[in-house]
């Protein structure tokens, strides 16, 4: 039987929180950086802990003006203290919740950099590692963040976008480019379907990419977010896949 783990970046004040946690098996959580404070946090993780969703953190560059999505030039012992500092914020009203913190997700444009720059994301995910060695990231299949997180023994499952083109290198295509955002509802469906049954994700050229990722991004932050996650997970399920988190990865250093 086929499992796949329906993930949403939440706590990112889109106003649809809720109805989306009525879907998803995973919420990562955004921790003040470039969205959220100690209020949507707690609001999200009650949430969780009511209808059985798997928490993680959602830390990205401290922009929130532009939210997180530009590249920031900052000393790297500043931003490792920046995501580390929005990672505790999560962490700690987790605990007083009582609510598992299982993994981490990057942000925006410092997920795509870490994705990119294998050094740059080794210094994060082992910042990371170093706070938690428990705790996995959840990271884009065949980018940098899943050998950074194999460099440093995190424990990793691997992702996938229900709604971004890739590029024929597996990246994900920049937003400012024509077509970066699949707006098709059938198109999102027929993707997820695909990398369910066949472990294959089709790049913007037409190139057919092999992936391994067992977590489905559904952004809360497109027009319609939640009457489509509600489509993929019902055509998921239709085909006998089951939504549930699924379990990271053991990796050793």
């Amino acid at each position: 039987m086929t499992t796949i783990d329906l993930n949403a970046d939440l706590g990112e004040g889109m106003g649809n929180d809720d109805d989306l946690l009525d879907i998803v098996s995973s919420a990562s959580i955004a921790g003040g950086g470039h969205a959220g404070d100690a209020a949507t946090i707690r609001h999200v993780l009650r949430k969780c802990k009511a209808r059985g969703v798997r928490a993680g953190a959602h830390p990205g560059y401290v922009d929130r003006a532009r939210f997180g999505r530009f590249r920031l030039v900052v000393p790297l012992d500043t931003l490792l203290s920046q995501v580390r500092d929005q990672i505790f914020l999560v962490r700690y009203i987790a605990e007083e919740i009582g609510v598992p913190l299982s993994y981490v997700k990057l942000h925006g444009a410092l997920a795509n950099q870490t994705a990119e720059e294998l050094a740059f994301a080794v210094a994060i995910f082992a910042a990371i590692q170093a706070m938690d060695p428990k705790i996995a990231v959840l990271a884009l299949d065949n980018s940098e963040q899943v050998r950074a997180a194999n460099a440093v023994g995190a424990p990793l499952i691997r992702e996938a976008y229900a709604d971004r083109a890739y590029t024929a290198g597996g990246l994900l295509v920049p937003r400012n480019q024509s077509g970066a955002v699949i707006e098709d509802v059938d198109a999102v469906i027929a993707r997820c379907l695909r990398l369910a049954r066949a472990g294959e994700i089709v790049a913007i050229d037409g190139t057919v990419l092999k992936s391994q990722a067992r977590s489905i991004c559904l952004h809360g932050d497109t027009p319609g977010a939640v009457d489509l996650a509600r489509e993929v997970r019902a055509a998921l399920e239709a085909e006998g896949v089951t939504i549930a988190a699924v379990p990271p990865v053991e990796n050793s250093p």
